[in-house]
């Protein structure tokens, strides 16, 4: 892959490429123009995701790629289930390196933790990869106040009615469904940073 841009965003793009499993091959000046060329090798992958939005902003606009495939090489990847209230989303299921597995899990369960509304019982949000939980992030349920009628007088009455409500949540949560919204999905394909 061969990059042209300003001289003062050399060492940004070169930090860009080396987080995106970049190998450094050479720089080319173009005489006085106060342009370089940088000569990367990086997977294919990472150039498809979001490599030239991130090329055009760091270079505010003057830079520019041009990339030929070179071959095939075996990487490290690793298949990252999505499961929301234990259950899995095979349509958020996403295949990415394992370096960058973590990372990228909890950004989609953050994105994911914003667009799905609260329930009244807590819905956990967690990334996996096999059997194994690498990220996890926790919707909040809805606080019903159940006491509200109850004022003074015996104290008893108050705790059977906020023992009552925490059976009903347990009850909830093992047979309550969540529904993921359209928009949510539609957010989580929207690359962001």
């Amino acid at each position: 892959m061969q990059l042209i841009l300003p001289q003062e965003c050399v060492g940004a793009m070169m930090k860009l490429c080396e987080e995106r499993r970049g190998i450094y091959k050479k720089t080319d000046y173009l005489g006085n123009s106060g342009r370089v060329i940088l000569v990367y090798e990086l997977p294919l992958a990472e150039v498809i995701y979001d490599f030239y939005d991130r090329l055009k902003s760091s270079t505010k606009g003057y830079g520019t790629m041009d990339y030929e495939v070179i071959g095939f090489r075996p990487g490290n990847l690793v298949k990252v289930d999505i499961l929301v209230n234990g259950q899995r989303v095979d349509a958020l299921s996403m295949i990415v390196h394992r370096d960058h597995a973590e990372s990228r899990g909890r950004k989609l369960l953050l994105r994911l933790k914003e667009e799905i509304d609260r329930h009244l019982f807590e819905i956990p949000l967690q990334a996996a990869i096999g059997g194994k939980i690498i990220a996890r992030e926790t919707i909040k349920s809805v606080g019903k106040n159940v006491t509200a009628k109850c004022y003074g007088g015996d104290v008893t009455r108050k705790r059977k009615l906020l023992e009552k409500q925490k059976e009903g949540k347990k009850r909830m949560k093992r047979m309550g469904s969540v529904d993921i919204p359209q928009e949510a999905f539609l957010a989580i394909l929207e690359a962001g940073d």
